[in-house]
């Protein structure tokens, strides 16, 4: 998921650099979505490893 949130923004500057602000703005929009999925989902694995850490 990662890999697609740093295409997304690849897309987003490419896009920014050439004035398609449009495709600039929804690509960000989408690598900026991917990012918070993608980081809430770390936090939920860091917690459960540290819940099955203790119980072990």
């Amino acid at each position: 998921m990662l890999s697609w949130t740093i295409t997304f923004l690849v897309i987003a500057l490419i896009a920014g650099l050439l004035g398609f602000t449009g495709v600039a703005g929804a690509a960000a929009g989408i690598a900026q979505t991917l990012f918070y999925i993608f980081l809430v989902l770390l936090v939920v694995s860091l917690l459960v490893g540290v819940v099955r850490g203790k119980k072990s």
